[in-house]
Order: structure tokens, then sequence, then C-alpha cells
């Protein structure tokens, strides 16, 4: 019975980010996040954009990829933004989890969709479409960034933006039945260093304009922005090991 091979190499890293309040809001918040990756020693380090959700490839053919893909939405509490979340009531943690699917045209181009179904504070379905350009900047420096495009429907839109009755009389905003659609337009752009064959360091930002009920909500109308903006900064290391 063949062997399956044990050396891999871990990356492993912290970062820090500054995002929206809440989706929707006009203030930021700080956000810490682990870095945490795993691939075949040897093995080139698949390209991956800030905002992608967590991967499983089990189709490589040429320049596609495809497989399993995660995310994870933070949850809205209310009592955090007393000002602005008033009357709405909290919205819980998600889990979505769907498929990908990327291709490469090219060394220095890559296409990706995600399609996710949420567990949680929502239960409806979104999709990210992105395109990023990818160019190495001498030995160390690689620089990408590209558009991004986000649907949902009306399940995965109205936990967040829509206004029921009983919402209304609380916070003093009006009825607002939220549907999906056009979620938001945007783009981003990366900078990566490569410090030493093991740490690297990379920056982003990310820019999202909500678009459709997202942005017609009074939360967003009244006291928040349609403009979205994610900063953050990474620090990582990679070494290998055997797993079994």
């Amino acid at each position: 019975m063949p062997t399956i091979p044990g050396d891999w190499t871990i990356t492993l890293g912290a970062q820090g980010r500054f995002l929206p309040e809440f989706e929707g809001a006009s203030r930021f918040r700080f956000e810490p996040l682990p870095i945490v990756s795993v691939r075949r020693a040897g093995k080139a380090a698949r390209f991956r954009a800030p905002l992608d959700g967590a991967g499983i490839s089990l189709i490589d053919i040429g320049g596609f990829h495809g497989g399993l893909v995660g995310k994870y939405k933070s949850g809205r509490d209310a009592g955090d933004y007393p000002r602005h979340l008033r009357g709405l009531g909290d919205v819980d943690a998600t889990i979505e989890a769907g498929l990908f699917a990327e291709f490469w045209p090219g060394d220095w181009f890559r296409t990706r969709i995600e399609t996710r179904r949420g567990f949680g504070g929502h239960r409806g379905f979104v999709a990210d479409l992105s395109a990023d350009v990818v160019v190495p900047v001498g030995e160390r420096w690689t620089l990408s960034g590209g558009p991004r495009l986000s649907l949902a429907d009306n399940k995965a839109t109205a936990p967040y933006f829509g206004v029921d009755a009983a919402q209304s009389l609380a916070s003093g905003l009006p009825l607002f039945n939220a549907k999906g659609g056009l979620h938001s337009i945007g783009a981003g752009l990366q900078a990566r260093y490569q410090l030493t064959p093991r740490w690297e360091v990379r920056a982003y930002v990310e820019y999202a304009r909500l678009r459709d009920d997202a942005a017609s909500s009074p939360l967003v109308t009244r006291y928040g922005s349609p403009n979205q903006t994610t900063v953050g900064l990474g620090l990582s290391y990679s070494f290998d090991a055997k797993l079994w």
C-alpha cells in the first residue's frame, strides 16, 4: 500500500485589521486574527486574496482549481453599539460553507467565485466574485489587486439590514423589508514582502460600496455609510514538520 508523505510546510502568524464596527457602519473597530495554513513541503504557497474563504482544493487541472470553502462572519451585538443598534436585536455569528472555483489563464491573473450558504446569524446564500492581477516586483515584493462583486439573497440580507415592526417601534427607524440582490461592488489591493525564506509581511486594503437594499437600509442611511473599508497588516512564519 502506498504511504502518504508526511513532510508538510506549516505557516503560522497573526494579523490585525481595522474594519467597520458592523456591516454598514461608518466607524471602525480593531480585530486580531490568526494566520494558519498547511501545504505539502516543497510546494509553493498558493496565492490568496485577503477576503478569500478558507478552501480545500479537490480539483486541480491546469489553471483550474475547485473545492470546498468556508468563511466565518462575526455576530452583531446591539448592546455594543446602543446609539446605532438600539432596539434592533442581536445577530448571531455565522458559518458560511460552500464551493469555490478559480481559474488562472496565466501566471499573473486569477479569477475566483465562491458560493456559500449561511448557518447561524443568517441562513441565506451569498456569492463572491473577484479578479486579481498578481505581479512580482523584484525578488521579495509581490503586488496584487483587482475588482470585487458580492451577491446575497433575501435571507442573507434581511438580518443585517431589515427593520421589522417590533424593531421599528423599539428603535425609531422606519419599517424596511430588506431584499437580496447586488450586495456590494469594490476593489482590493495587497502587498506582500518576503523578509526571509520563512518570514513574510503582508498589508492590504479592501473597499466595498454597498448597493441595492443594503445601501438603502435606514440603518445605513441614518447611522452608517455605504462605503466599507478594511485595512489589515500581518506577519507569518513558515516551517517544515512531520504531522504523522
